[in-house]
This record gives C-alpha cells, structure tokens and sequence, in this order.
C-alpha cells in the first residue's frame, strides 16, 4: 500500500521536473537516453532475480551493495577534501606573494 501511495506522489513530480529541466536546458540528452535505458534494464534485470532469490542472500547481496557505496563515497570525499586542501594552500601562496 505504501509503496503505491509512493508512486502516486513520486511520478507526477518527476515528469514535472523532468519537462522544467528539459526547458532550461539542465538535461544532456546525449548522456540521459543511455543512462535511462540502462536503469530500466538493470531494473527488470533486478526484480527479475530478486523475485527468485532467497531473502536472506537478497540481504546479504544488498548489505554488500551499500558497502561499496559507503567505501566509494569515503573514498571521493577525502579525494575532494585533499584537492580542496591543494587549491586553498596555492591560493594562500599567492596571497602570500603578493
């Protein structure tokens, strides 16, 4: 039930965002088509398999998942602390310089 009451909302919200976007040129259409075509596909794949998989391994499988994407996203954060770090130390050089 809920998760109609999910989409009832998500949908129209995003169609509306997507024809605003697509209004002011936010969307690169280019890049848009194949990533909507490979989350559909990868959707169909996804449920397809998770309907014939045990719950206990679809835990497991999905607990993995979210463990790369924590370890990704530490991973970018301390990338971009130490390239923020970088270009805040030449900025004060330069300051300095002067």
């Amino acid at each position: 039930m809920a998760q109609g009451a999910n989409l009832i909302f998500f949908i129209p919200t995003c169609l509306i965002a997507i024809v605003i976007n697509l209004k002011n040129k936010n969307i690169n259409l280019k890049v848009a088509i194949p990533v909507i075509i490979a989350g559909i596909v990868g959707a169909i794949i996804g449920s397809k398999l998770s309907v014939n998989m045990p719950i206990k391994e679809l835990r497991r499988y999905f607990g993995i998942f979210l463990l790369i994407i924590t370890f990704h996203e530490i991973y970018s954060l301390k990338k971009m602390y130490i390239n923020n770090k970088k270009t805040n130390n030449k900025i004060k050089n330069r300051r300095e310089e002067l």
